[in-house]
């Protein structure tokens, strides 16, 4: 019997590379994930996906990605005497590179 493959990751049209990395995340840390585990976190587009970050970075930086972890994480209410509102909610993503490369943020 035979095991079904999985269809190629599909990029969405709509977002340029540049569009996908909204930031770097400077923090102690990701400097420490950086310096120590060669994986950098940034904070990217809510719509993107997983292959949208490794096509992204890859052509930004010119490196090769070895692994993505993505996290949506969700906006904290935040409040001010009587009014009561949220923080938005963003999605991070921790890219790993392979052991040759590196991203100078500085």
């Amino acid at each position: 019997m035979a095991v079904p493959v999985p269809p190629p990751p599909s990029f969405s049209p709509r977002l340029a590379p540049h569009q996908v990395l909204v930031r770097p995340l400077l923090t102690e840390k990701g400097m420490h994930r950086a310096t120590r585990h060669n994986a950098y976190s940034f904070e990217v587009a809510t719509e993107a996906t997983k292959a949208d970050v490794r096509r992204a970075v890859e052509e930004l930086f010119n490196v090769k990605v070895e692994k993505i972890a993505v996290q949506n994480r969700v906006g904290k209410a935040r409040r001010s005497r009587t009014r009561r509102t949220s923080a938005k909610a963003w999605k991070k993503a921790v890219v790993t590179l392979k052991p040759d490369f590196k991203i100078n943020l500085f």
